[in-house]
């Protein structure tokens, strides 16, 4: 798949317009968006992305258009899972509903743009090593792990947010003031430049978002090879992702079984990963150094029919079980 130069210059120029265009509709003006204005947007952005999805079919054809979707549906799903974190983070620091949509959307974008240097590395190191899809594979089939264990916790336990590292830094490092000052980021207290807590959550966010682009990025690369595909389904599951914030609220503790699909998921593209791998070994300590050729190769219809198959089941799952706890209660 050649993606020609000036194709990538305006699909980046495309999101970056999107971005800038969410941004002075939501966030110059400072409010809580309504449950209706949230649904709306969410439904406007998840079109584009599908409307994207169409045409990139019809040119490049349907292998690459199927590898689009299954990206993309995988990579918000993975999102969606973020945003328990999100609620954690501005519950921690107590963001005023008014000042949330800032601190999430500028979050986002430093996310993105992150991602993008992560993106470039894969594909370069994909390109170099056949075998770092060895390594993609175990670390997928590890985070399901983990991900799977935390799902069967007991869902009455209050989630405890940690400062991470970038935070623990800025704290240490930079003056900073508990009061918040609208909007701003930065603010002059007793003629000394402080950052408030919006800095400090703006920075919570990208660096949290960064460490879950260390598993959503293995999965996309499980899907396609394809770096235009990983890039674009990136930034189309970020986009809209602060209306989705706002749409799912409540809504987010009563999918108390997405991180067991989302588990799922991930153990079948780390699976995947490693079938790959062994396909095109070059390692010499695996079969004299050749690939395998015997080992099967995962069509990408399967993993689409996984995909939406484990999220499907899960959600009407949570579904079910809020349902029959209402009535109990």
């Amino acid at each position: 798949m050649h993606v020609p130069l000036w194709v990538w210059l305006a699909t980046v120029a495309g999101i970056i317009a999107l971005f800038v265009f969410d941004f002075v509709c939501h966030v110059r003006k400072p409010h809580e968006p309504s449950f209706k204005e949230a649904a709306a947007w969410s439904c406007v952005f998840i079109a584009i992305a599908v409307v994207f999805g169409v045409g990139l079919w019809f040119v490049w054809g349907p292998q690459r258009g199927a590898e689009y979707f299954a990206g993309f549906i995988t990579e918000k799903s993975l999102s969606v899972d973020n945003l328990f974190v999100f609620v954690i983070i501005m519950a921690k620091f107590a963001v005023p509903r008014v000042h949330q949509q800032k601190a999430l959307l500028i979050g986002i974008v430093i996310a993105l743009i992150m991602r993008g240097v992560f993106i470039a590395v894969g594909a370069a190191a994909i390109h170099q090593f056949s075998w770092v899809f060895y390594i993609f594979g175990a670390f997928l089939l590890w985070t399901a792990y983990k991900l799977g264990k935390e799902s069967f916790k007991d869902s009455d336990e209050e989630e405890e947010y940690r400062p991470n590292l970038a935070v623990r830094l800025a704290q240490r490092w930079l003056p900073a003031t508990e009061a918040y000052h609208g909007q701003r980021l930065i603010a002059k207290v007793d003629g000394k430049r402080v950052v408030t807590p919006l800095f400090m959550v703006i920075v919570a966010l990208g660096f949290t978002d960064l460490l879950f682009a260390l598993d959503s990025i293995p999965a996309i690369y499980g899907l396609t090879r394809e770096p235009y595909i990983v890039f674009t389904t990136n930034a189309f599951a970020l986009l809209g992702l602060l209306q989705l914030y706002f749409l799912l609220g409540g809504l987010l503790s009563r999918l108390v079984y997405l991180g067991l699909g989302l588990s799922v998921i991930l153990a079948f593209i780390g699976v995947k990963l490693v079938l790959e791998a062994l396909h095109e070994n070059t390692l010499p300590f695996i079969n004299g150094g050749h690939p395998i050729e015997s080992i099967p190769e995962i069509p990408i219809w399967l993993s689409m029919t996984v995909i939406v198959g484990a999220l499907v089941t899960t959600s009407v799952a949570s579904w079910i079980k809020d349902r029959r706890d209402r009535v109990r209660a």
